[in-house]
């Protein structure tokens, strides 16, 4: 591990405003009996006072977290399906306009934005580090290399795919502390006229919201437009347009070009004096923020203590790489939640990180159904509980935590 006082991005001071403490790694999920070698690191994160870039003050090497056996697949969700089919129209629609046009995408997981290219007839290319989520998107026809994205990867793409017209990622280049690399492979690979493309959480709705649960390892920047605007103007490239995204309990889709190739949008100004009239990069705030988290922990352990005392029945709905966060940093365990119920098989049958809690199939969930379920994937309460409507109608109460503690 690494850990830095300077900022990744500018070189200048860090400000520590929130320490989780000893954390595992989120999506590292542990065989029952094998828990002697999981890996823990300290979740301090702080705010740069010149850029304002919010980051984590350690990261875990990139080889611990995205591993072959990489449990996540972006497909697993209907929300998240139809989003990225939107995205693979977006781009054909208003970039991909030719049949030479190439797309790369970083981080393409199981190919799920680019399977709609695909079919479209357009030039693609997945960089995906994990090789069970590379060879699911190879299955599906997609062209696919199984590698890190970074300075050497994309000059090697430049060199046998020619230039992209777009390159992508989505939930993926804030998790990549080393961006000097990846603004340089950017540099090698993109057209004159392209456009570098990437969405991640939105550090404004972070705060608002409390879903402090969206700090763990693999999120190693929190973005905001003033941030990306200056990381962006640091590396040689222009900020262009943002569009504020309603997914993963809030996101901002950046676009960055190369200087004076494209007409910055009226967005961008306006977002700036959003956060400004917010003062989302002012100390007061991220303690403010602070104290919310302190706040939500007392409240939602208190409320689990309370259903245990009673002889309710909790169950966790969703094994989330988020969740570590929460229930590491709450105490959250098997004593207050029985399981965890998630629908990927990889998931299955194994522990959840840190706290332990056993994960288990959704028709677990049913067999009986609990007296509460608490549901750490939040964001895609509305699906899930669309799916799961027998439990409300059983007697079942679901419990959120954002953007407050709450019974439904």
């Amino acid at each position: 591990m690494t850990v830095t006082l300077d900022c990744r991005i500018c070189g200048g001071t860090l400000h520590e405003f929130f320490d989780f403490g000893r954390q595992p790694l989120a999506d590292a999920f542990v065989t029952p009996g094998d828990a002697s070698e999981e890996f823990f690191h300290r979740l301090a994160v702080a705010m740069c006072a010149s850029c304002t870039m919010v980051q984590l003050l350690e990261d875990v090497p990139r080889e611990r977290m995205f591993r072959t056996d990489y449990p996540y697949l972006s497909s697993g969700s209907t929300a998240m399906q139809e989003h990225f089919r939107a995205t693979a129209r977006y781009f054909l629609d208003r970039e991909l306009r030719d049949p030479g046009d190439l797309v790369v995408e970083f981080g393409s997981n199981d190919g799920i934005m680019l399977d709609t290219v695909a079919r479209a007839g357009r030039r693609h290319l997945g960089v995906e580090p994990c090789a069970g989520v590379a060879q699911a998107a190879a299955a599906k026809g997609i062209r696919v290399r199984n590698a890190f994205f970074e300075e050497s990867t994309a000059a090697d793409v430049a060199a046998t795919e020619g230039p992209a017209k777009v390159i992508y990622a989505a939930n993926t280049f804030s998790h990549i502390s080393y961006v000097d690399s990846v603004f340089r492979g950017v540099d090698a690979l993109l057209a004159p006229d392209g456009v570098f493309v990437f969405e991640d959480p939105y550090m404004a709705d972070i705060i608002e919201r409390t879903s402090f649960d969206q700090i763990y390892d693999e999120h190693f920047y929190f973005f905001t437009v003033r941030s990306v605007q200056a990381m962006a103007a640091h590396y040689g490239f222009e900020l262009v347009d943002v569009e504020h995204l309603p997914v993963h309990g809030g996101e901002i889709r950046y676009t960055v070009a190369r200087p004076g190739a494209r007409t910055p949008s009226p967005a961008v100004a306006r977002y700036l004096e959003l956060e400004k009239v917010g003062r989302i990069t002012e100390r007061s705030t991220l303690d403010r923020f602070a104290s919310n988290i302190e706040s939500l922990r007392a409240t939602l352990r208190g409320l689990l203590e309370r259903c245990r005392d009673e002889g309710r029945s909790v169950v966790g709905y969703g094994a989330t790489a988020k969740s570590a966060t929460l229930t590491n940093y709450c105490g959250i365990g098997p004593d207050l939640v029985s399981f965890i119920a998630d629908s990927t098989p990889a998931k299955q049958g194994t522990l959840s990180p840190g706290s332990h809690i056993p994960v288990r199939s959704p028709e677990a969930f049913a067999d009986p159904y609990p007296d509460y379920a608490l549901l750490f994937a939040w964001n895609h309460a509305e699906e899930i509980m669309r799916k799961e409507s027998r439990f409300r109608d059983r007697g079942g109460r679901w419990i959120l935590y954002v953007p407050e503690v709450r019974v439904l």
